[in-house]
């Protein structure tokens, strides 16, 4: 009780800044964590095929997305509130009539040659529609959430995003158990699940700003969400053509193995994600303060835990695909080291990024997502064909590489443009580090099959890591240091 009790005066004497932070981020944490405690269950209840079928419409989704919302609730929305703060509750009324207005519209053009557009995404009219409508719920809830994170109130986003978590896979499961179109029957249980949980807010922010027509804030978000269109759909082609392709291209069932084997990669996304928020707002402190040669040594120490975790996923591949799936999908196990390794190199880009975005060099991060999105899928319809589903693992991580690549010399062009031509990163180091972690995973991979010594190696590396445990442990309160005075 005692120990209970100093951890809640301790969380209570918390900043509110660095509080909200911190529940921000478990909202984010329990998106990933639960959609992978439940992959088990869904795979266990869906064909592969029928699990391709609905990870395809989930990616499909991800590219319509970037058209029929043009992600007004994202960047522009959050200017917006600075940039309009005394009139904030009548711009975010506008933006939400904006956004409804532009999902009115693609229905429209949808329902008039929907044959067209049902055969050109392989999806029936149900599931189009419903689609549509996840759309405009999930920007409805974008709005509304970036509202709150800015006010920093954080107690009903993180109840609204618990119940809808928890909500999804159970009504999904419910509804799958009971059809005979599993893939139509979980995609509209998400859909009602949304419709419940965030339709309100739309009313709610339309009643308090009263105006849904305002042209000054429709220009600012059109002028500004336009010209993104390149660079977000970019981003999602890079990580979502793989699985289209591989179901236009071999078929529906290899494309639900592949995606579980994408799906159990991406688990390491979480510690991307909170390692980077740990980190961005002090690389652009060092960045204000003209020291970027410090981002250097953090950089490559982050480097190396992501390796690590990533090649603990690795090695122990095979025993959690037969935890998350049954025997039809234990093909997987050979396309998540290249994936994992991609999820290394999303996370190493982002340092070299940094200076893009502080510098407002925006035309380069577009070129680079462009150049890696259109790579991804050249490489996919060569090789595709020629070695089957497996490829697509390989040419992920291949565009990844050119994708860090290419970030990385827009960093040097910045750094002689504007720092002087100031070396931040060792390129030495840099490829030693990646070397040494993609030679590793591949090691792994080949030793799938030989039970005995990929354990061995396992103990061996675990062993290691208890020896060197306590600077381990210093450098984790070194980042949570970090992450304290950042948020201060």
């Amino acid at each position: 009780m005692y120990l209970c009790d100093q951890l809640i005066k301790r969380y209570r004497q918390m900043p509110i800044p660095v509080r909200a932070a911190g529940w921000f981020f478990v909202c984010s944490f329990l998106q990933k964590a639960i959609s992978s405690i439940t992959t088990p269950i869904f795979t266990r209840l869906m064909s592969p095929a029928e699990y391709g079928q609905y990870n395809v419409f989930h990616s499909w989704m991800g590219i319509i997305t970037i058209v029929v919302s043009l992600y007004l609730c994202g960047g522009v929305y959050v200017q917006g509130l600075v940039k309009y703060e005394d009139v904030r509750e009548e711009y975010s009324s506008a933006l939400q009539g904006l956004s409804f207005l532009l999902v009115l519209a693609w229905t429209g053009i949808y329902l008039l040659f929907r044959d067209f557009w049902n055969a050109l995404f392989s999806l029936n009219t149900v599931q189009m529609l419903t689609m549509l409508s996840m759309i405009w719920t999930s920007t409805v809830f974008g709005f509304w959430s970036a509202n709150e994170r800015v006010d920093l109130k954080y107690r009903r986003l993180v109840a609204i995003t618990v119940f809808v978590l928890l909500a999804k896979p159970l009504i999904g499961i419910y509804f799958v158990l009971h059809a005979q179109d599993k893939v139509t029957a979980r995609i509209i249980g998400t859909a009602m699940v949304q419709l419940f949980a965030y339709s309100w807010m739309f009313f709610a922010q339309v009643r308090r700003g009263r105006k849904i027509f305002v042209w000054k804030y429709w220009k600012h978000a059109l002028m500004f969400s336009l010209p993104l269109i390149p660079h977000n759909f970019s981003m999602i082609v890079l990580n979502s053509s793989d699985r289209i392709m591989i179901s236009q291209m071999i078929g529906d069932d290899v494309a639900g193995i592949y995606s579980l084997a994408y799906s159990i990669s991406l688990i390491m996304t979480m510690f991307n994600t909170a390692l980077q928020q740990t980190l961005e707002p002090w690389r652009y402190r060092k960045q204000k303060e003209n020291r970027q040669e410090d981002m250097a040594n953090m950089a490559y120490s982050t480097m190396i835990l992501i390796a690590v975790l990533n090649l603990l996923l690795i090695a122990f591949a095979p025993e959690i695909v037969r935890i998350y799936a049954p025997n039809d999908y234990y093909d997987a196990i050979w396309v998540i080291p290249p994936i994992s390794m991609s999820v290394f190199f999303a996370f190493m880009y982002d340092f070299f990024a940094s200076f893009e975005f502080y510098f407002e060099k925006t035309k380069y991060i577009m070129v680079a997502t462009s150049v890696g999105a259109l790579l991804n899928i050249v490489l996919n319809y060569v090789f595709i064909p020629i070695y089957g589903y497996y490829a697509a693992g390989y040419t992920t991580l291949v565009c990844y590489i050119v994708y860090a690549v290419a970030h990385y010399l827009f960093m040097k062009k910045i750094c002689k443009e504007y720092l002087d031509n100031k070396k931040v990163y060792s390129v030495r180091i840099l490829c030693f580090i990646s070397m040494v972690f993609m030679g590793a995973g591949f090691a792994l991979l080949f030793l799938y099959q030989h039970f005995v010594i990929r354990y061995s190696l396992i103990l061996f590396f675990v062993g290691v890591l208890a020896l060197r445990r306590k600077k381990a442990l210093a450098y984790l309160k070194k980042l949570m240091r970090f992450r304290t005075e950042s948020n201060c």
